[in-house]
């Protein structure tokens, strides 16, 4: 995806953040975007698509605090995760996120990673990658969707 016209949330999910965001003090995206350094994407698009879904999140009532990206190609970049970058650069203009407190959800090994090395609680969503090892040490949950995990966290 490229342009804010072709971003589709996955089923329940932006009325999932939204519900979830209540529950925490900072809701939080990290993403890596390769394709904004390859120039497949660019990065006003990029700019488009992440306003857009913080507008959607706050129209279900919800927020999204803050949007981290990484358009670096090269995989050992500081800020691609799995490397910790994004989260350093978020606890620099959060200074009370706790990562031991944090939650990491995402769909790939990496986001996985990302959440395990800073210590904090990781949840897996095989939405694009359910071919992985649910088994693997750096998943600590795994839910189907962020809809079933907000009705996880609500039910606990």
């Amino acid at each position: 995806m490229h342009h804010w016209k072709e971003f589709v949330f996955y089923p329940g999910a932006a009325e999932a953040i939204a519900r979830l965001s209540a529950q925490f003090q900072h809701t939080i995206v990290v993403t890596n975007q390769r394709g904004v350094g390859k120039g497949i994407t660019l990065e006003s698009d990029l700019r488009e698509i992440h306003d857009q879904m913080k507008m959607r999140v706050e129209q279900l009532g919800g927020k999204i605090d803050e949007v981290f990206y990484c358009p670096d190609i090269d995989q050992d970049s500081p800020n691609r995760k799995p490397q910790s970058g994004m989260a350093l650069q978020a606890k620099n203009k959060f200074p009370e996120i706790d990562f031991h407190r944090s939650i990491m959800v995402g769909n790939t090994l990496s986001d996985m990673r990302f959440g395990k090395q800073l210590g904090m609680t990781t949840v897996f969503i095989p939405s694009t990658h359910a071919e992985l090892s649910t088994t693997h040490p750096d998943i600590d949950h795994v839910i189907e969707s962020l809809f079933v995990f907000d009705q996880f966290l609500s039910n606990r």
